[in-house]
C-alpha cells in the first residue's frame, strides 16, 4: 500500500500517514508558467494498491485537476489499483436538476474520476447519499458522525440536549446522531428564496431552556445555520452550538459566524483550516485522519468498511 497526497489538504493527508507508520510516496504536483497542472511519481508503483488524497475544495477545479492528473499517472505507472480518496467531494451539492436547462454536475465529476483511472472510491458524508450511484466503480461513504458525537459527549455531558436539523434535507443525520445520544430532535422549516440566501419559518419541537445542538454536512456561507441559530435563542434556547462536516466558510462566512448568536461551531479537517478559521474564537476542529486511516487500512486489506459504525 502506498499514500499519495496532493495539494489540497496536505496536513490531514500527513496525519493518516503518520497513523498507518506509512511514509508519504515522494511525487511532485505542481503548475507550469500558464498553471497548467503537472503531476510526477519518483518511486516505483507497479503493482501496488496506491491511494491518493485530496479534497476537491476552494480552489474546487484546480483540486480536481489535480486529483485527475494523479489518477492518470499512477495508471499510466502500472498501480494495480488507484483509489481516490476525497474527503470533501466538491460539486455535491449539484446532485440533480434543479431547474430546466441546469447540469447535474456531481454526475459528471463523477465520469471525470473513474474516466481518469480510479478504481475505487472513499469519500466523506457526501452531501445526498444518491452520488454514491453516479460512480461505475465501488465507492465508500464514511461518515463523521463517530468523530462528533464522541466530541458532544465529552464537551455537553451532563446538559439538556436537543438536536436540531438547520432544514428538512438534514433530518436524517440529525435523527440517527439523536438516537445516538438520547436526545430530542427539532427541525427547522426553512424556505430558501434563492441560492445561498435563507429564510427562517418556524421551528419544529421543544427548545426552550435546552442547549441546542445544530448538525449539518456542509457549511459555505454560513446564512443557513445563522439564521437558525437566531430562530433558535428567540424560541428560548438555552445556547446554541453547530457541528459540521465539511468546513467551506467562503466569502465572509467566518465573520457571520463570529457575530451570530453560535457558541460553538466544530468542523472537521475534511477542507484545511483557512487563517480566518483558524484565529476565530468560536471556531474549532476535529480530526477525522483515524477514521479515514482505518478505513484506508481496511479496503487495503480486503476487510468491512462499514463494520467501523456498527
Amino acid at each position: 500500500m502506498k499514500i499519495l497526497a496532493c495539494n489540497s489538504n496536505r496536513p490531514l493527508a500527513e496525519a493518516i500517514s503518520a497513523y498507518l507508520g506509512l511514509p508519504l510516496m515522494r511525487a511532485s504536483v505542481r503548475r507550469f508558467s500558464d498553471m497548467e497542472v503537472f503531476t510526477e511519481i519518483h518511486e516505483n508503483v507497479r503493482g501496488e494498491d496506491v491511494f491518493v488524497i485530496q479534497s476537491t475544495s476552494y480552489p474546487a477545479n484546480d483540486h480536481l485537476m489535480e486529483l485527475l492528473v494523479a489518477l492518470d499517472a499512477l495508471k499510466r505507472a502500472s498501480a494495480r489499483r488507484v483509489t481516490a480518496v476525497i474527503p470533501y467531494y466538491g460539486y455535491a451539492r449539484q446532485d440533480r436538476k434543479s431547474g430546466p436547462r441546469t447540469p447535474i454536475s456531481a454526475k459528471l465529476v463523477a465520469n471525470l474520476i473513474t474516466t481518469a483511472g480510479a478504481d475505487r472510491v472513499l469519500t466523506l458524508d457526501l452531501h445526498a447519499g444518491q452520488i454514491q450511484g453516479f460512480f461505475d466503480i465501488p465507492t465508500d461513504n464514511l461518515y463523521a458522525e463517530p468523530v462528533l458525537i464522541k466530541d458532544i459527549r465529552d464537551v455537553h455531558a451532563g446538559r439538556d440536549l436537543v438536536l436540531v436539523s438547520p432544514d428538512v434535507g438534514g433530518v436524517y443525520r440529525a435523527r440517527s446522531i439523536a438516537r445516538r445520544l438520547d436526545t430530542d430532535l427539532a427541525i427547522i422549516d426553512k424556505r430558501r428564496e434563492r441560492a445561498g440566501v435563507s429564510e427562517v419559518m418556524n421551528i419544529i419541537g421543544d427548545v426552550a431552556g435546552r442547549r441546542a445542538i445544530l448538525v449539518d454536512d456542509i457549511i459555505d456561507s454560513a446564512g443557513t445555520l445563522c439564521n437558525a441559530a437566531v430562530a433558535l435563542m428567540d424560541s428560548g434556547a438555552d445556547g446554541v452550538y453547530a457541528y459540521v462536516t465539511h468546513g467551506v466558510l467562503s466569502g465572509g462566512a467566518v465573520a457571520r459566524v463570529a457575530a451570530s448568536p453560535i457558541k460553538e461551531l466544530v468542523l472537521t479537517d475534511s477542507i484545511v483550516a483557512t487563517e480566518a478559521v483558524r484565529v476565530a474564537n468560536n471556531i474549532r476542529q476535529l480530526t477525522i485522519a483515524p477514521l479515514m486511516a482505518e478505513a484506508i487500512l481496511r479496503i487495503s486489506e480486503e476487510r468491512s468498511v462499514s463494520s467501523l459504525f456498527d
